[in-house]
């Protein structure tokens, strides 16, 4: 896999919910992709609150503490800020494709950085003209 994509939070979630899951399996490789630096990764500073919220709902403040700070010193991954213009380009992209909020967002930041691919199990961002979505479950 080569290239420049947006990571989306299942990515991250899959190998520290799950160990015997195919998608736990591949998420790793595709960690490993991205500090081999391999692959040019981006997300956005909203994946360290869907990460540290998802981790702390099913294991605890201390385990999503832990995984929060993993999540953020990750090599070579770059963060996108969410700021006003985002989120202003996240409405527009809300009402053309009724996407959510946080998939609206995740798609913003996207575009921001001219990313044309997003790794993510997230069937909403099939159709759209503006990104391809590359599963993981594959």
């Amino acid at each position: 896999m080569k290239g420049t994509f947006y990571i989306d939070s299942n990515v991250f979630l899959y190998p520290v919910l799950y160990n015997d899951m195919k998608e736990s399996e591949t998420s790793r490789e595709i960690l490993a992709e991205i500090e081999g630096k391999n692959i040019q990764a981006y997300t956005s500073t909203l994946t360290w609150d869907e990460v540290s919220y998802v981790v702390e709902r099913i294991f605890g403040k201390t385990d999503s503490i832990e995984v929060g700070k993993r999540f953020l010193n990750f090599p070579f991954l770059r963060f996108i800020p969410v700021d006003d213009e985002i989120i202003r380009r996240s409405q527009v992209i809300r009402e053309k494709y009724n996407l959510k909020p946080r998939d609206s967002i995740h798609l913003s930041c996207a575009i921001e950085r001219n990313i044309s691919k997003i790794i993510t199990d997230d069937a909403d961002f099939d159709g759209l003209k503006e990104i391809t979505r590359i599963p993981i479950k594959q």
